[in-house]
């Protein structure tokens, strides 16, 4: 018998019948058909074999899943995306598998958009762009909405509008009891509060109401490589013109290997280079104007630079973060860019070890700084930029070199940190004194929610918010 047996959780043959009976969508056991792919997720680290699968078709199929795990005292884990770092959105026990709730309603009139909690960034940014609207999301496309958002959530707009949880109107949340809420300003602002930053450690959301903004549908954007012995160089242009920047341009720095993008020449594919990249919504002749300075700067490898639908701005990324390799990452909040953390930067980058890893520093300043630190329990309101310092490889013999790397550079980095950190890039392994960091002055009120709405924990699998008692 197996750890996440059903046996391990005392359920019989009798029992898992009803629950398939009362759910509207397919309950998946180990090697039935499709079992295994909605128990994998994008980190191939993570493999873990849950008990059952309720991949949910709607709301009353998380009510039912829910007060079964609580009933049947099981652990109960959320999949969304499955695109986390830590993989914990698959767990032992029952797994909520929401990939079959994708709907996006709209507004455009309001500015408003409602998600279902299995939506990619993708799903929301094509319904949006229709309308020449988007939502403040991920860099991503293939990220699932729930995470990111319940995590705080930063991307290319955040500059112009703050963390992705600072732009929710709402949430539908199905709680511990299995109640079915809304949380809002106006209703149950506690749990509004807890939820924009503090994960999913107060309830099952179930559909995001986001705030919208004019975007595109053609923006700025794109990507310029040049070697790697420039770094000094690229690295003291960027510094200056971020700090200058408007809101609306936001100018990404990577220290990484060359991908095998059809654009770079193939002679310079995995070797070490520095990057700058552009997401510029602002008026695209205002745009090209700012970016001028990095248009003539050097001699570059490769040039992607140019107008572009914000689509394919959304989903630039996306072949560097494909779905079964190893990951792992560290990261890091900072007030800004010191000339030593840049050449530290530069001296960890040269003793990379996989030809997928690099360091990469994104730019979050801006409308989030303008709110007070408790404002929503994301806080960190201290932020300038994200330092992220990521790694991912093939091979699991590869493991220590790789894993050492990343710990090696995130220890010398974090010197020049807020002491603030990103919960969603936060580990399996790291535990409460990293979650605290995340939250800083935040941490004890997100308690006092976790109280109120979860006192027996029933949602633990996930950056955990212990309920102490008072």
């Amino acid at each position: 018998m197996t750890a996440d047996s059903a046996e391990a959780f005392a359920l019989g043959q009798d029992e898992i019948a009803a629950l398939r009976k009362q759910l509207r969508g397919p309950l998946l056991l180990p090697g039935e058909p499709a079992y295994d792919e909605a128990r994998s997720v994008w980190n191939a680290m993570i493999d873990r074999r849950p008990t059952l699968v309720a991949r949910c078709l709607d709301v009353g199929d998380v009510v039912t899943a829910v007060n079964f795990a609580r009933d049947h005292n099981i652990p109960l884990s959320v999949k969304g995306g499955g695109h986390n770092i830590a993989g914990l959105a698959v767990g032992p026990g029952l797994l909520l598998d929401f990939s079959l709730m994708r709907e996006v309603q709209l507004d455009p009139a309001a500015r408003t958009a409602r998600a279902a909690a299995g939506c990619l960034l993708s799903d929301v940014d094509q319904a949006t762009q229709v309308y020449g609207l988007a939502a403040p999301l991920g860099f991503v496309s293939t990220t699932g909405i729930a995470g990111l958002t319940l995590g705080g959530g930063f991307g290319y707009l955040t500059r112009r509008a703050g963390w992705t949880c600072d732009n929710l109107l709402s949430l539908n949340v199905v709680t511990a009891t299995g109640e079915i809420v809304v949380a809002s300003a106006e209703e149950n602002p506690d749990l509004f509060w807890g939820l924009r930053g503090g994960g999913g450690n107060f309830g099952v959301v179930t559909s995001f109401e986001y705030r919208l903004y004019p975007v595109g549908p053609e923006i700025y954007g794109g990507i310029r490589f040049w070697p790697a012995e420039d770094a000094p160089a690229v690295l003291d242009l960027y510094r200056t013109l971020v700090a200058s920047a408007p809101p609306e341009q936001v100018c990404v720095a990577f220290l990484r290997f060359a991908p095998p993008a059809p654009w770079l020449p193939p002679e310079i594919h995995f070797k070490p280079v520095v990057g700058i990249l552009i997401c510029d919504t602002g008026p695209l002749a205002d745009a090209a104007e700012r970016a001028a300075p990095i248009k003539s700067f050097g001699a570059p490898l490769g040039d992607v630079l140019q107008p572009r639908t914000y689509l394919s701005q959304q989903s630039l990324l996306d072949a560097t973060q494909p779905p079964g390799r190893r990951n792992y990452w560290k990261s890091e909040y900072l007030p800004r860019l010191e000339p030593a953390l840049l050449e530290r930067a530069i001296a960890h980058a040269r003793r990379m070890v996989s030809p997928y890893s690099a360091i990469i520093l994104f730019p979050i300043g801006g409308a989030l700084n303008r709110l007070p630190e408790g404002h929503s329990a994301a806080g960190n309101r201290d932020a300038a930029f994200a330092l992220i310092i990521a790694c991912a490889w093939e091979d699991a013999a590869a493991d220590a070199d790789n894993i050492s790397w990343v710990r090696s550079t995130w220890r010398d980095l974090r010197a020049f940190s807020t002491g603030g950190t990103y919960v969603n890039f936060l580990t399996a392994e790291e535990g409460e004194e990293r979650i605290r960091a995340a939250y800083g002055p935040n941490y004890a009120r997100l308690v006092e929610v976790k109280r109120r709405w979860d006192p027996e924990n029933l949602f633990h699998t996930n950056k955990n918010i212990v309920p102490r008692p008072a």
